[in-house]
């Protein structure tokens, strides 16, 4: 059960992330055109490359998606998982006890890539098929519930208005998250997810990472989605390519507050940030502690 307040364990395949734990999931994108690696791992031996590159760097989740998030060519379902499924069922092989993500809205791809290994469906596409809560059911793996302001899959903000944006999110992502449990998932494999620069504006994304203390306080462990994106582009007026301090920076920010998944380009600084902070908390020891001690 979920007790706003009170942080419990998230379960995904044989992983059990505690209250505590800062859990790194690095991105895999099968795409030829993804915004940021323009197809670098769009190539099946390059994306297992990167896979062990990224459980090498610290990562403990890889979330891998076969269709860019905003504008593009149409991806058929078939195309999806010719994309992916190769992948997933690579990974599973080559490391049992990964945490294997799969990022669609489709309940058909989901089905197939779970059947192969995977541990959870990334919606980030806030339920556009609700039969995804089946698939995740059905397999017994887990759910990110997430809010793009009522935007359909792969489709960009316009003049995007809330009374008050966190508010919004809190009651999307809670309310998809109950209706996941009363359809079968298990609540310790569910996570919700703010969704930066989905439906929203860079201000808004702003507020969201501001405040996210108070999604923490509805007891679902969240899951932030902070690499390289516009918010953090427009706020420091930077390419996409120099990005990467904002998003330790927001990175920073959010485990503070925390926030319990990380979703990520760059592992390895993303580890060091994440490790950095539970130490500072007090989560985690040094990993030496020489100093003053000869």
């Amino acid at each position: 059960m979920i007790v706003p307040g009170q942080p419990s364990d998230l379960r995904l395949g044989t992983r059990v992330f505690g209250p505590h734990d800062f859990a790194l999931m690095a991105i895999i994108n099968r795409t030829p055109d993804s915004f940021y690696d323009t197809g670098r791992t769009f190539d099946l031996a390059a994306a297992l490359n990167r896979l062990d590159e990224a459980v090498t760097q610290g990562a403990d989740i890889v979330d891998v998606g076969g269709i860019k998030a905003g504008y593009g060519p149409d991806v058929d379902a078939d195309e999806e998982l010719r994309r992916t499924a190769d992948f997933v069922a690579e990974a599973r092989s080559r490391y049992p006890d990964i945490v294997i993500s799969v990022d669609t809205w489709r309940s058909e791809v989901a089905d197939e890539l779970c059947k192969l290994g995977a541990d959870l469906i990334n919606d980030t596409w806030a339920g556009h098929d609700p039969e995804l809560v089946s698939v995740a059911a059905r397999h017994g793996v887990g759910l990110v519930c997430s809010h793009s302001g009522g935007l359909g899959p792969r489709t960009d903000p316009h003049r995007a208005a809330y009374e008050d944006v966190v508010a919004d999110v809190i009651a999307t992502t809670t309310r998809l998250a109950e209706r996941a449990v009363h359809g079968g998932v298990r609540p310790d494999g569910i996570l919700i997810d703010p969704t930066h620069d989905f439906g929203k504006n860079t201000r808004h994304s702003l507020e969201l990472t501001r405040r996210l203390d108070e999604l923490v306080a509805t007891g679902w462990p969240v899951l932030v989605a902070l690499s390289n994106k516009d918010f953090i582009g427009e706020t420091l007026d930077r390419g996409k390519n120099e990005r990467l301090p904002g998003t330790l920076a927001a990175t920073a920010i959010s485990a503070h507050l925390g926030a319990r998944v990380f979703r990520a380009h760059n592992v390895a600084e993303s580890r060091q940030v994440l490790d950095m902070v539970a130490s500072i908390l007090g989560y985690r020891q040094p990993t030496v502690a020489r100093r003053g001690l000869a």
